[in-house]
């Protein structure tokens, strides 16, 4: 993997002290298609230390889906590990993978995901209710509270999902996934099915998170507006990691630097 040049003063020291929150070491995934072995993924290394925004940006079918999938234990490599928080993700049983993914991580899709008879307090509540804990007391009701406000939802925790705009179906999808505090969020094309200005709100309030609450974010995107959020922009193409481009932690998070930069390597 290259090393791309820093854009900002200091960039290139952002989240790069302390030990890697989570690794991927070597990571190879091959899929039998008809008669032949397809390599979706090539030997990828990367680390992400705690608190840092990374986003993985490649075009369709470069492999950085799947590589989200396997960062996050929803599959399993064919060579090589994973390790989250200490965990080697890769060597665990079904079992033991489902209850690190529900303790460690947090998923936003592309798809909402959100559950039709549930309000916006009792889906953002999930993770409270699935773990047996009362969503409406102590630690868990002040925690809901604080995420609602983060992606501005104070005041509809009644509305059901149908009555909700997309945008606002994404923001309750990201409260879900922030309320458990994960180790890691992963989010997979997140602003897809959003329009230009409300998926703009969406990564607004990603950076938020990483900038206030101190979230660690791994983002999956084709869009540079979107892959400026981050603070590393990690290169994927035809399995592997091409490149990385130190963004920095930014106020602004002006598209032009990455695109310029994208436009330097050819991509």
């Amino acid at each position: 993997m290259s090393s791309g040049t820093g854009l900002t003063a200091g960039a290139a020291a952002l989240g790069r002290s302390g030990a890697p929150i989570l690794e991927a070491r070597n990571l190879t995934k091959r899929y039998r298609l008809g008669n032949r072995d397809v390599d979706a993924l090539r030997g990828v290394s990367l680390s992400v230390r705690r608190g840092e925004f990374v986003a993985l940006m490649g075009p369709s079918g470069s492999g950085k889906s799947t590589l989200l999938q396997l960062l996050g234990g929803l599959d399993r490599p064919t060579e090589g590990e994973v390790v989250l928080d200490g965990e080697v993700v890769s060597h665990l049983s079904d079992g033991q993978a489902t209850r690190l993914r529900r303790e460690k991580t947090g998923f936003v899709f592309q798809f909402f995901n959100l559950i039709p008879l549930l309000d916006v307090y009792e889906n953002v509540a999930l993770p409270f209710t699935i773990a047996g804990v009362d969503p409406r007391r102590g630690d868990a009701a002040a925690r809901i509270h604080e995420v609602l406000e983060l992606v501005d939802l104070l005041g509809r925790e009644r509305n059901r999902p149908s009555q909700l705009s997309a945008g606002e179906q994404q923001r309750v999808a990201l409260a879900r996934a922030l309320v458990g505090k994960p180790a890691i969020l992963l989010a997979d094309e997140p602003t897809g099915n959003l329009d230009y200005a409300t998926g703009g709100e969406i990564l607004d309030e990603l950076w938020r998170s990483c900038d206030e609450l101190g979230q660690t974010i791994v983002l999956v995107t084709h869009d540079a507006r979107a892959a400026a959020h981050a603070d590393r922009v990690l290169v994927v193409g035809d399995g592997r990691i091409r490149d990385e481009i130190v963004l920095g932690r930014r106020a602004n998070r002006d598209a032009r630097p990455l695109i310029d930069r994208l436009a330097q390597l050819g991509l």
